[in-house]
């Protein structure tokens, strides 16, 4: 008979206090699967990586996995990466079955988990301003794919309507637009005496640090807004249910991928050349690259001066450029890696022998005025 195992399958970040609570919440999903083990791993930039997960996991004796994306949006992580990675791993290992589940998504305990992050800053907040003088801004991560931006839009509109603020914006942090501070000016000409600022992420990292430091800007170039930084989702009990019930719904059967306007199967406004592409990950060369920085002078939270070549020589630590999601800068190599044909019972040959060559597809909107470059330090 075989063995089920879990598999949490994670982005990764030079963070390493990101990668803490992303191994917290791995290690809170314990026990809620019967005597089922769970494991997890990463794409990049940390260790384990997710063969290391997967390895732990045969070595338990599991030859049933279910695997399921830490991730809040099905873009090119949970629709490509992860499936070729998966994959590769399932061909090398005869005997085992890996059966992939779906990203967190727009969920009802999802909302709730990030309406009480932002009630906890309401309640923090000193004195009272009412919800109509409220404007709430939801901040994405950003991506490629318009249905995952547009995914953002429902969640700031459902919150919106569910605290009954006077008005409600997004704005996302890199990749897309409009990015932070142009979100953030947009929003401060509205003329709410409160703005509250709510990152959608699930942990902390270089981004989520961007984003409140974006906000101190905004906030004193406009001293009569009061701003509010509600804090990201993290390990909120909701979030560990949603992920439990993602994990049962592959058991389940009733695992359903979001593919009605998928760029990648459909016909999508402005990204129709996308159609039926190779599914592909292009992590390959940054996997498992992070090591040693646990004793980088940021102490573990992670600042990205890492991504500067004279920091990392100055204090003897590994460099490694970033890859790039709309186009390269100038300490990043032109990675280009591609989509993929969408069929999600994943069973593409893939081929991991390739080089630096393979590339993003290139974002129609790269040169938007309020994007898409992720914001960059110091601004």
């Amino acid at each position: 008979m075989s063995k089920l195992g879990i598999m949490i399958c994670g982005h990764g970040s030079r963070n390493q206090n990101a990668m803490k609570e992303f191994a917290k919440l791995s290690e809170g999903l314990k026990g809620r699967f019967g005597e089922a083990p769970v494991e997890y791993g990463y794409l990049e930039f940390a260790n384990p990586v997710i063969a290391q997960g997967l390895d732990r996991l045969r070595e338990q004796g599991c030859t049933r996995i279910l695997a399921v994306p830490g991730m809040l949006f099905a873009a090119g992580h949970a629709k490509n990466d992860i499936p070729s990675v998966l994959n590769t791993y399932q061909a090398q290992h005869e005997g085992v079955e890996i059966i992939y589940g779906r990203e967190l998504g727009v969920d009802l305990k999802m909302i709730r988990a990030a309406a009480a992050r932002i009630q906890e800053a309401i309640d923090a907040a000193p004195g009272e301003v009412a919800p109509h003088e409220t404007l709430l801004m939801v901040v994405g991560r950003g991506s490629s794919d318009p249905d995952a931006n547009s995914n953002i839009s429902k969640i700031m509109r459902m919150l919106w309507e569910g605290f009954g603020f006077g008005w409600g914006e997004v704005c996302y942090s890199g990749v897309t637009f409009p990015l932070v501070e142009p979100g953030l000016e947009h929003a401060a000409k509205l003329g709410y005496r409160r703005i509250v600022v709510f990152p959608y992420f699930l942990f902390t990292g270089v981004l989520i640090k961007r984003i409140y430091a974006y906000t101190d800007a905004v906030a004193d170039r406009h001293g009569d807004i009061e701003f509010l930084k509600a804090g990201y989702l993290n390990d909120h009990e909701l979030v560990l249910s949603t992920f439990e019930d993602r994990v049962n719904e592959i058991d389940a059967g009733l695992n359903v991928m979001n593919c009605q306007m998928c760029k990648y199967r459909e016909q999508v406004l402005g990204f129709e050349d996308q159609v039926g592409l190779a599914q592909e990950s292009h992590h390959h060369h940054v996997e498992g690259i992070g090591g040693g920085l646990e004793n980088c002078p940021c102490q573990g939270d992670c600042d990205a001066s890492c991504r500067d070549r004279d920091f990392c020589k100055k204090h003897g630590l590994p460099w490694t450029p970033v890859h790039s999601h709309a186009s390269p800068g100038p300490l990043e190599h032109d990675h280009h890696h591609h989509a993929h044909g969408h069929d999600h019972s994943h069973s593409h040959d893939h081929h991991h022998d390739h080089g630096h060559d393979h590339h993003h597809h290139p974002y129609p909107h790269a040169d938007h005025p309020l994007g898409p470059r992720s914001m960059e330090k110091g601004s």
